[in-house]
């Protein structure tokens, strides 16, 4: 799965944890008509991805998406997701989401030849 769109936020690598495992987070703002700010995370060896990237930069963001269960004290059990960040990558500035093929003008179509009414009409009424 992508997330595309613009770095609100880049944050700091923290120990978390024991100490010993390592987490930054990702903020990347979406464009639609209603943005969405989504946080990404990376952890451990891939939060060196994020050295090279700065706030408004264009990018797209290769993640997975985690689970987990916990049962509480109580005997309550409770989910959780994350949204984990493996790769990033620029995108040109102003570059179209999708490239179309060039519509037909009038001046590209050719008139049928030798068009009989009698060969194309195949409906049974």
């Amino acid at each position: 799965m992508e997330v595309t769109g613009k770095i609100k936020m880049v944050g700091e690598a923290k120990n978390v944890g024991s100490g010993s495992f390592l987490k930054r987070e990702l903020v990347v703002t979406t464009d639609e008509q209603y943005p969405q700010h989504i946080l990404v995370e990376f952890v451990q060896d891939k939060c060196d991805l994020l050295n090279n990237y700065q706030v408004g930069e264009a990018v797209k963001v290769a993640i997975n998406l985690r689970g987990r269960e916990w049962v509480d004290p109580q005997g309550v059990t409770k989910y959780f997701n994350a949204i984990q960040g493996w790769r990033v990558e620029r995108l040109a500035p102003n570059a179209p989401a999708q490239s179309s093929p060039p519509m037909p003008t009038a001046d590209t179509f050719e008139p049928a030849a030798n068009f009989k009414e009698e060969e194309h009409d195949d409906l049974p009424f």
